[in-house]
């Protein structure tokens, strides 16, 4: 494994435990919401590049489209790094949330970015700690 891609995937995990802090604090006030979502969206888009170097280092795919988060989502799937469409609905919150001006949003979004997002980002770490062996 390339020292870049050690690096990404160590960066992701910390981001991940950063975001872990975020369960169980109240929504309400700002600046947990905020940090909340800016920590959702940094381990977010860490999780999509961990897959799409493991997906090309470990699994020999290099031909697929544009290497796209959604192209890398569902490639990922289909070479069981991830079980779950929910990644398609977290890239859609993703998305969502880079046009939250008012903080609405990040409300709707708190619970099931500290709960059901959360957890399927911990899970897909355990799974690239196997290609990583830590």
């Amino acid at each position: 494994m390339q020292e870049k891609s050690i690096n990404r995937y160590r960066s992701f995990c910390r981001s991940l435990q950063n975001l872990a802090e975020a369960k169980g604090k109240d929504a309400s006030d700002k600046f947990v919401l905020s940090g909340t979502v800016q920590m959702f969206n940094l381990a977010f888009d860490l999780a999509w590049k961990v897959m799409k170097d493991i997906i090309t280092e470990y699994h020999g795919v290099l031909e697929y489209a544009t290497g796209s988060p959604r192209e890398t989502l569902r490639v990922a799937c289909s070479v069981g790094l991830i079980e779950d469409d929910m990644w398609l609905e977290m890239l859609r919150a993703r998305n969502n949330l880079a046009h939250d001006y008012d903080g609405e949003l990040a409300l709707k979004y708190f619970q099931d970015i500290t709960s059901g997002y959360y957890q399927l980002m911990e899970d897909f770490m355990k799974k690239a700690a196997v290609y990583y062996k830590e």
